[in-house]
């Protein structure tokens, strides 16, 4: 199991950082991991809207099915399944001022089957990946 947190401030106010992050398509910009995120159907996001997520991680390429399970102003929940593993993506946000926000990303993947083997080696490479999306994350929701 990989279960890593991290809490940063951006330079941007709450309503926009919450709207950008509830709308999973969006991970194509801040999660260094996604190669590509799809929305499945069209129509307005709700509770309940699903992404189809590739992404490539320590060279490992995977697609899981991912479904807004919650979706607080102060809080946006998805969660990613596959053959293998079940991701879950708990982002809380909060203001800190008119133009800035507290971010608090917390990513658990549970891996299911042989593949739960892997997971000393997967937490050392999501660690390394959770800083790189802490990075960009920041970028990327400052520039909204």
């Amino acid at each position: 199991m990989v279960d890593i947190q991290r809490t940063f401030t951006v330079e941007a106010p709450v309503d926009k950082v919450r709207a950008y992050l509830r709308d999973f398509a969006n991970a194509e910009q801040w999660d260094p991991g996604t190669k590509k995120c799809t929305q499945v159907g069209s129509g307005p996001v709700v509770l309940g809207t699903e992404w189809d997520n590739t992404s490539k991680i320590a060279g490992i390429k995977t697609h899981l099915r991912y479904k807004l399970t919650r979706d607080d102003t102060d809080r946006v929940t998805l969660e990613g399944v596959n053959k293998t593993a079940i991701s879950v993506d708990d982002i809380s946000i909060h203001p800190q001022g008119p133009a800035k926000t507290s971010v608090s990303y917390h990513a658990h993947v549970e891996f299911k089957g042989v593949a739960k083997l892997s997971d000393p080696v997967f937490t050392l490479v999501f660690k390394r990946l959770a800083d790189e999306t802490q990075k960009q994350m920041t970028e990327t929701l400052s520039a909204l």
